[in-house]
């Protein structure tokens, strides 16, 4: 990904997916909701995008949006989203539906909810595919689904190919999901949360399933999810989204190692680490989320900003603060009014929560 001459903004044109100061917005009884506000980013094939953030932030929001999923009639949008070269802000249903499973597509985290309960899970893949090759018999259409639900990972596919959903354990269920997603080899996958409510070892497998499967299709992928050790493990680059902003972009082990945005702090020091020190505490992000309906002014985070003081006058809350380059380079973009985050980070959020990073961490630093 390479950045414009506009430092709020990383976009490359020649990349699959290009979103570009995208805003969508709700009608309420109580007023408007701007649920994702001016956000850009770029995916290019074979690239995996990490998008993190507590529920609420407007990750899901802003990748349903780009599969054209909101109600047109209800819900306004505005920005550029470009799928492949194609503009599709604008784009009728019918023009989306031929987007929709064939250039883009959507692995949702409820897999139970997202299949229906009354058709055999061949037919619903078997469906996918017909609808993008209307000239396919049922035999090749259903020829499709086994092969596609055997590259998955499911077992006896030409006798799981007539089950119904409930039939399926959780994991196999995703990996259904997974299979029709990548039935008509999108150039685009976005999996929403995939690994929500599985065990730790189906996780792990989902997760490697996803990774050799792009590497087959060389797909662009977005993954949606609360949990930075699935970005960790996946993502080339890390979008932290809060209150429907990015507020930190960079490059996935730059933004998990030199993190310069204090709500990245808190995501990162809330997590425990099994190799560290027993004793050592976990720190939760104090208070809520913010209502969308009321904003706060200024910085969306200064209300549970722990650092605001370091901030001189009261330009937390008074001012946003724009998306820009952090202390480490033109790649790591920051929204956050703090002169210097690589030595607060350091000194106080590693003291914290890992002590013996922080030699490392200024020994890197200098």
């Amino acid at each position: 990904m390479t950045q414009t001459s506009t430092p709020s903004t990383r976009l490359d044109t020649d990349d699959f997916l290009v979103v570009e100061n995208l805003t969508v917005e709700f009608p309420t009884p109580d007023g408007p909701v701007r649920a994702v506000n001016d956000l850009s980013y770029s995916v290019g094939l074979g690239q995996t995008l990490g998008i993190v953030g507590e529920s609420g932030s407007g990750k899901s929001v802003s990748s349903m949006a780009v599969l054209g999923l909101h109600d047109m009639q209800r819900t306004k949008i505005t920005g550029s989203i470009r799928v492949g070269g194609q503009e599709i802000i604008g784009l009728d249903e019918s023009g989306m539906r031929k987007i929709r499973g064939n250039s883009a597509a959507m692995i949702f985290q409820d897999a139970l909810a997202a299949l229906h309960p009354f058709y055999r899970v061949g037919a619903q893949l078997a469906e996918a595919y017909v609808v993008h090759h209307p000239s396919a018999s049922k035999r090749d259409a259903r020829r499709k689904a086994i092969e596609m639900l055997d590259r998955v990972g499911i077992p006896q596919p030409d006798k799981r190919v007539d089950d119904f959903p409930h039939q399926f354990s959780g994991g196999m269920r995703q990996r259904a999901m997974i299979a029709m997603g990548l039935i008509n080899d999108p150039s685009l996958l976005i999996a929403d949360e995939p690994t929500t409510a599985l065990d730790v070892t189906v996780q792990a497998q989902i997760l490697d399933l996803l990774q050799d499967l792009q590497r087959e299709f060389n797909s662009a992928v977005i993954i949606i999810t609360h949990d930075l050790g699935v970005v960790a493990e996946m993502a080339d680059e890390v979008l932290v989204m809060y209150a429907g902003r990015c507020v930190e972009y960079g490059a996935c082990k730059e933004l998990l190692t030199h993190p310069e945005m204090p709500y990245t702090w808190g995501l990162l020091s809330s997590i425990p680490d099994v190799t560290a020190d027993t004793n050592a505490r976990l720190i939760p992000i104090p208070g809520n989320p913010p209502s969308l309906l009321d904003p706060p002014s200024g910085c969306s985070f200064h209300p549970r900003c722990a650092h605001t003081d370091k901030v001189p006058g009261a330009l937390c809350a008074t001012t946003l603060p724009e998306l820009l380059p952090g202390g480490r380079g033109t790649s790591h973009l920051k929204r956050c009014h703090l002169a210097n985050p690589d030595e607060v980070f350091a000194r106080e959020v590693l003291a914290e929560i890992a002590p013996d990073m922080v030699e490392e961490t200024s020994d890197d630093r200098a």
